[in-house]
């Protein structure tokens, strides 16, 4: 009995340091959306994930800083194109979802007027993910621009890290409206909170998120980051990425 038990742990050890762990860094409307598909595949394939978001230009200044991440999930084709072409990459670009942006509010905000509404006196703060590193933040810029309230809206307009921290300063109050992803305000986490509509793609440029793996972590995750990469084409990660608001790519 005492030898079994030796013989148990022993196995219960081996596996412990068989489990694979990768790392996927990924923008932050992914949140969510991500989560779960990293469920199913783990499920599937026996290897965790685990997931690092954050604006998409913060997270390539990390990984071309050496940041041990086995994936990148972008919100934008530009940045993985950046990686690729400064050598950090061990798989093509792949665009593998089209986002959505929202307006989004807390504070009964009339919505009815859409984007429209920035320029209203009764909106003193708008939250926007920070241009320079959050490509949804580029595109709330762009859709302002478009039906000519950017003048009026700068000076109010709250600068965030992230689409997770627009959430945050929307669920909060601290803003009366922010530009958000739709796979946000969709989640099971955030769809009961305030009201939301959705801007007009034709006033802002299509949001195609592309994906690489990565060369800075450990050499024998590269196998298994591809799998992930691959996973993202399969039928369960594409259903979640639709329920969550996102178009998909044609095959």
């Amino acid at each position: 009995m005492k030898l079994l038990k030796i013989v148990l742990a022993s196995l219960a050890f081996a596996s412990a340091l068989s489990a694979q762990t990768i790392t996927v860094a990924a923008a932050a409307n992914l949140k969510y959306a991500l989560a779960d598909i990293a469920k199913e595949f783990t499920k599937d394939s026996g290897i965790d994930v685990k997931i690092i978001t954050g604006a998409s230009g913060k997270l390539t200044q990390q990984i071309m800083s050496g940041a041990p991440y086995d994936a990148f999930l972008s919100a934008d084709v530009e940045f993985p194109a950046k990686l690729a072409q400064g050598g950090f990459t061990t798989t093509p670009s792949t665009v593998y979802a089209y986002g959505s942006l929202v307006l989004w509010s807390d504070t009964g905000v009339d919505l009815s007027k859409g984007v429209e509404v920035v320029a209203d006196s009764s909106v003193k703060k708008i939250a926007v993910a920070n241009p320079k590193t959050a490509p949804y933040g580029v595109e709330a810029m762009n859709t302002m621009k478009f039906y000519k309230v950017a003048d009026v809206a700068t000076p109010k307009i709250i600068t965030a890290e992230s689409i997770s921290q627009v959430g945050s300063y929307v669920t909060t109050k601290a803003v009366d409206v922010g530009f958000m992803a739709k796979s946000i305000v969709l989640s099971p986490e955030m769809k009961n909170v305030g009201k939301w509509v959705e801007v007009d793609p034709k006033t802002y440029n299509i949001i195609d998120q592309a994906m690489v793996g990565l060369k800075n972590g450990l050499p024998e995750n590269q196998i298994a980051a591809k799998k992930f990469l691959r996973y993202m084409s399969s039928p369960k990660a594409l259903e979640i990425l639709k329920a969550s608001g996102y178009g998909l790519p044609k095959k």
